[in-house]
């Protein structure tokens, strides 16, 4: 099996030591996430340099609801501990693959500057919330 079981005690340590994190957020009673763990596994036998976590709903309900997870299955996309994508739904096993690639052909120090300066104008009340500078974040 090349997934890892995701829980509140591993998930910062796994976000934070590892450069690529993909996680597949579901439960053992949803129909499309039970459809959806055979796409997730061939995805990550395709890309091994990235740490494939399952996040179970039910099991882990308190990190479940700090992220805020309403529907399953919800994929979420880490680089370097920075979440940077979060969807709703199954995916295509070519989404998945080009969601991978695109993560990490992604300039990091531009991602961190792009944050830093959404929270500075955040600070400073001037923040537009119509934009989207490609990553998740909380307001």
């Amino acid at each position: 099996m090349s997934t890892t079981e995701i829980t509140s005690d591993n998930f910062r340590t796994i976000v934070e030591g590892n450069e690529t994190v993909v996680l597949d957020c579901w439960a053992s009673w949803c129909g499309p996430c039970r459809a959806f763990a055979p796409v997730y596994e061939a995805a990550s036998e395709r890309h091994q340099n990235v740490l494939w976590g399952k996040l179970d709903t039910e099991a882990q309900q308190e990190l479940a609801a700090a992220f805020d997870i309403r529907s399953i299955p919800t994929v979420m996309v880490f680089r370097q501990g920075i979440l940077l994508f979060r969807q709703a739904g199954m995916l295509p096993a070519k989404a998945l693959d080009e969601l991978v690639g695109e993560v990490q052909n992604l300039d990091m120090d531009d991602i961190r500057r792009q944050i830093e300066e959404h929270e500075k104008a955040h600070a400073e009340g001037r923040c537009n919330h119509d934009h989207d500078h490609g990553h998740d974040h909380e307001h």
